[in-house]
């Protein structure tokens, strides 16, 4: 269905959560500040027919779930003071964008602030700052934030499941309520910030997976760019959430969407200003005067339960218990940032590494000697820069997690400057060192080659680690630390935000020359982009070119085209039959069935139609009338590959219940139409790699087509098929003036691409009528569609009827019944 409407069907959340029923909103040329556009336009007639991007400034909208902002508010005075808090990655991620872009910021204050007070704040946020604040109602911001973001989508993302009651919560379908109704405001609010086309907005994280579904809803042609900092789980996992409609899925719809693997960088730049301050350099010397003679292994974690901190100080407690000899030689400084939610298992998770640390401190430990040393409050930036530095070895333990920057900010941390090495007593030409112990399930170990892989569950992996990090020589700890200060310093957070930019603007470089069709409602909303020619194919336009032309060509694929893809009975109907057979006794045509189907079955379901050509199995077999002989593609015909597909295929269909296997002469095709959808389409997504590995020496393809995979001769295809009968006509000098190709899958496109190819070279004599048309409304090389079958038989129904039942009629036959049958 396909509809420029937007009528709120989104049930589950609530009647009074949308309108969808407002008219498509054309964008204002400027903003003049939050909740206040200037040129209103309301019109959509030409909303779809623009071709490029407005003239103005080009922004760059960075929405999250907070602002980047320090606010406090004076009690007794009622003011609010705010400043740009220039340690977030946000800020930072700026120095990736040229120098005249402009930044707009989209997100919520992280604190609450009175109705009365928030379109004061609004202004001079904007005005003074570029940030619009989204201002959450209180109740909203706790189910949406603490409720299903923290309790639902962190966990499950992080692969934790709700396996019983006391080990977190079922889903709540009111707090995916309040998650829908959030994403619905931000999207409100990022319109607001919106100047043109041509503006880039670029959504952070799992806190706002709706909001580009909402954005491209309202903005066709928009350049919406996501970045996710948490680990993505597999789909198995990611499945459990109990919501139709609350799943990510890649969908391209004649858009390229494109999905990248983009690690985050650190702003080299700030951290080396912090460590020249006054204040950084006398910790250091602090920090190393205290744990003289010590090797300080350095833990920066936040408290939630998968850093691992106490997995990280159990790999201690057993490093310490069977290597006596590092007792009173190794300190674990561990620095706990406060917990960004509040729940049972954030108090259980500090409870359980205090009472761990307090162990290994008594097991271990003395009056003058600590293993280990919680840093479990808020210290100021400056200090954590100087333990850094001092550390001769950082350890992230982290059992799931993102991108973590931990790593990358203590190797330029401990890179050091002039100042700190001349209070150690060296030259600035030392050499200086790093050690990293990295969790393997940690975002930013494939970039780390020189740190120490753990698996955080492993006790003695992690004392292993501990133990060969200890163990390194000078020359071994600078050629890692050298490695990785190279990979830091070139890879850094303007690196990562320039990348994305431009992965952006590649993605969306032919928004502009497309037009786009909405189908679906509510988040199952989706936009098609089709080229700017692709228009609905008209009886009307269609027979007068049928009428006037002499010599036709006419390609018909099957399943899907004259017989609906979800039909149980695939034979043809009488009235299929009954139209192929009137096109095929005017003999101004020539009448191809074009089809994946073997040649005995296409045979037997269309043998009352003589004149009807037959492409079986994808043009490895061709017809051209039922009296003719069948012609074999001249591809090689050593089928040994099909012992070696055969028993692969026979393993999927075992696995993957409802899947079966078609053995044709020239191909073997695997079908998975009854299987479970999502199921299905992993297992064909394994089936090609498989098959593509164990096959690339053999002279076959291995295609997906429509709930199929098959393999079968190279030189195969539709497109091959049509530009065979193509070229035979054409040496017959019997070249079409009309030509008509029309089909619904993948397989047929080669058939649009084919007659392009041949219509572009200049091989007809006189260039035809060429109606390349799909079926439905999707990304095609084709010119045209039709809505479905049923619009694909109304279209030839109303050419027969143009065919004259009487081609040569003499005179002495002529009567008034047929003259009037004629002029009919």
């Amino acid at each position: 269905m396909v509809s420029k409407s937007y009528t709120n069907l989104l049930d589950m959340s609530g009647e009074d959560v949308f309108d969808f029923q407002q008219p498509f909103r054309s964008l204002p040329r400027f903003v003049t500040s939050p909740s206040i556009t200037s040129n209103p336009d309301w019109d959509t007639s030409n909303a779809d027919d623009s071709v490029g991007p407005a003239s103005c400034c080009v922004r760059k909208i960075i929405v999250s779930n907070f602002l980047p902002l320090n606010c406090t508010k004076d009690e007794a005075t009622g003011q609010w003071s705010f400043s740009m808090d220039d340690n977030q990655l946000l800020v930072q991620l700026k120095d990736g964008f040229p120098m005249e872009s402009e930044v707009v910021y989209v997100g919520s204050l992280n604190a609450e602030v009175d109705p009365g007070e928030q379109d004061q704040l609004s202004q001079k946020l904007f005005r003074e700052y570029k940030c619009i604040p989204t201002f959450l109602p209180a109740d909203l911001q706790q189910q949406f934030y603490h409720g299903f973001c923290k309790q639902q989508l962190w966990p499950l993302f992080h692969y934790m499941l709700p396996i019983c009651l006391d080990k977190g919560e079922l889903f709540d379908r009111s707090l995916f309520q309040a998650y829908v109704r959030a994403n619905k405001i931000f999207g409100d609010k990022v319109m607001e910030a919106i100047n043109s086309d041509d503006d880039c907005v670029w959504v952070h994280d799992y806190h706002l997976m709706l909001l580009p579904t909402f954005l491209r809803k309202k903005l066709h042609r928009i350049k919406i760019g996501f970045f996710l900092h948490s680990p993505f789980p597999s789909s198995e996992i990611y499945r459990t959430l109990p919501s139709k409609r609350g799943h990510i899925g890649i969908e391209y719809f004649g858009r390229t969407v494109s999905l990248k693997i983009l690690a985050v960088g650190v702003h080299v730049g700030r951290l080396e200003s912090v460590l020249r301050l006054p204040a950084t350099i006398s910790k250091v010397q602090e920090i190393e005067q205290r744990y003289k003679g010590k090797m300080v292994m350095l833990g920066v974690d936040d408290m939630d339960i998968f850093k691992g901190i106490s997995l990280k100080l159990l790999g201690l407690e057993f490093l310490l218990e069977r290597t006596p000899k590092l007792r009173g030689k190794v300190v674990l400084v561990q620095i706990i940032n406060p917990a960004r939610s509040t729940g049972k298992d954030v108090e259980e998770a500090i409870n359980e590494a205090v009472s761990v640390a307090e162990r290994i401190n008594i097991k271990y430990g003395s009056a003058e000697y600590k293993p280990v040393i919680l840093i479990d409050y808020p210290i100021p930036s400056y200090e954590k820069i100087a333990y850094y530095a001092a550390s001769d070895c950082c350890i992230v333990n982290a059992v799931r997690d993102g991108m973590n920057l931990i790593p990358y900010e203590y190797t330029v941390c401990r890179q050091g400057n002039e100042e700190i090495d001349k209070l150690r007593g060296v030259d600035k030409s030392s050499h200086h060192t790093s050690t990293l112990i990295v969790s393997e399930f940690v975002g930013c170990s494939p970039s780390l080659s020189g740190a120490f892989r753990v698996n955080p569950w492993s006790i003695e992996d992690v004392a292993d680690a501990l133990y060969k990090a200890m163990d390194l020589t000078q020359s071994e700890r600078k050629l890692r630390h050298d490695k990785h200060y190279r990979y830091v310093k070139t890879h850094d957070v303007a690196y990562w935000a320039r990348s994305f930019s431009q992965d952006l603007d590649r993605a969306c470089k032919d928004h502009y020359s497309r037009r786009c069709w909405t189908t679906g409602f509510g988040l199952n909303f989706r936009v098609i982009a089709l080229s700017p020619g692709f228009r609905r194919l008209s009886l009307e336009h269609f027979a007068s070119s049928y009428k006037k032309t002499n010599r036709r060509l006419i390609f018909m694929d099957y399943d899907g085209t004259l017989v609906p893809q979800s039909s149980v009975n695939k034979v043809p109907s009488a009235e299929v039959i009954s139209i192929l057979t009137s096109l095929c006794n005017d003999p101004k045509n020539c009448v191809f069935i074009v089809s994946g189907r073997d040649r005995t079955t296409l045979s037997e379901w269309f043998a009352s139609c003589d004149k009807l050509g037959i492409a079986a199995e994808h043009g490895y077999f061709i017809r051209w009338n039922k009296e003719g002989e069948w012609e074999t593609s001249s591809s090689a015909q050593d089928c040994e590959w099909k012992n070696i597909t055969e028993p692969i295929m026979e393993v999927y269909k075992e696995t993957t219940d409802g899947s079966a296997i078609e053995t044709k002469e020239s191909g073997l095709v695997w079908h998975y139409q009854d299987a479970d959808h999502d199921f299905g389409s992993c297992q064909a997504k394994e089936l090609v790699s498989h098959l593509e590995r164990v096959l690339a020496n053999e002279p076959v393809v291995v295609k997906r087509g429509h709930q199929i995979v098959e393999v079968k001769p190279q030189g195969v295809s539709k497109g091959i098929a049509v530009d065979t009968v193509i070229r035979t006509l054409i040496n017959n000098e019997n070249a079409p003036d009309f030509l008509m190709c029309i089909g619904n899958d993948r397989s047929d496109e080669d058939m649009f691409e084919s007659i392009n190819e041949a219509v572009s070279r200049s091989v007809f004599p006189t260039a035809p009528d060429v109606f390349a048309c799909s079926v439905g409304q999707k990304a095609s090389k084709a010119k045209y569609y039709v809505d479905g079958c049923s619009e694909v038989i109304r279209l030839l129904k109303g050419v027969t009827a143009i065919t004259p039942r009487r081609e040569v009629i003499s005179q002495s036959q002529v009567t008034f019944r047929d003259i009037l049958e004629v002029v009919s």
